[in-house]
């Protein structure tokens, strides 16, 4: 697979985050593989490729990638603006992040405790979000950059729901880690678009 490839599969997962947040705010329903994909995601510290990191495959980056392709055509008409705004934020934070080895250091092992969750209950099980969750707020959280989600304020208020964002926005800064060491970068949203979307359609068609 070559590298453009991986970093879009990765960056695909940042925009699959963005997606899910957004219809889970606007909804209150989400789809339960999507979400068990990304959680997962959390866990896989050593994959052999980055597909492996989602499970083997994309099936469930889909709406990630369709997301992505509407940030890079730039066509008014099929830009989710709020998943996009969520997903260049979580790339911002991620760079933050990346400076905190104080930071990664408590995450890490606060991710072996869900890892033991997981095995137990199932990566969608209440206790495994709620931990995911209270980790984000913890961590990223306490940056002075913060992601306002926009939604239905019935659906945000709901504690269950809260604490998915909260899990989605964590697995949203895993992908967005993995798309960095991947060697991707900001820019090529700008100055890479035709290669990109190149690849992405090739992706989608997959």
């Amino acid at each position: 697979m070559n590298p453009i490839r991986e970093q879009l599969i990765a960056l695909g997962a940042v925009f699959e985050s963005a997606v899910l947040v957004d219809t889970l705010a606007r909804t209150g329903q989400v789809s339960e593989p999507g979400v068990a994909c990304l959680i997962n995601s959390l866990l896989v510290r050593d994959p052999k490729s980055t597909l492996d990191v989602y499970g083997g495959d994309d099936l469930n980056l889909r709406e990630g990638y369709r997301a992505l392709v509407g940030a890079l055509e730039r066509d008014p008409a099929c830009l989710q603006r709020d998943p996009l705004r969520y997903a260049l934020a979580l790339t911002s934070l991620e760079r933050q992040l990346n400076k905190r080895g104080d930071m990664l250091e408590v995450m890490g092992s606060r991710l072996d405790q869900v890892q033991q969750q997981v095995e137990h209950f199932g990566p969608t099980h209440e206790n495994v979000i709620a931990n995911c969750g209270g980790l984000y707020q913890d961590t990223i959280s306490t940056f002075r950059q913060r992601i306002q989600v926009q939604g239905d304020m019935r659906h945000l208020q709901q504690a269950n729901n809260a604490a998915k964002i909260r899990a989605l926005l964590l697995a949203g800064i895993r992908s967005a880690r993995l798309w960095r060491q991947l060697g991707g970068h900001r820019w090529q949203m700008v100055f890479s678009r035709s290669k990109l979307l190149k690849e992405l359609y090739l992706l989608l068609r997959g």
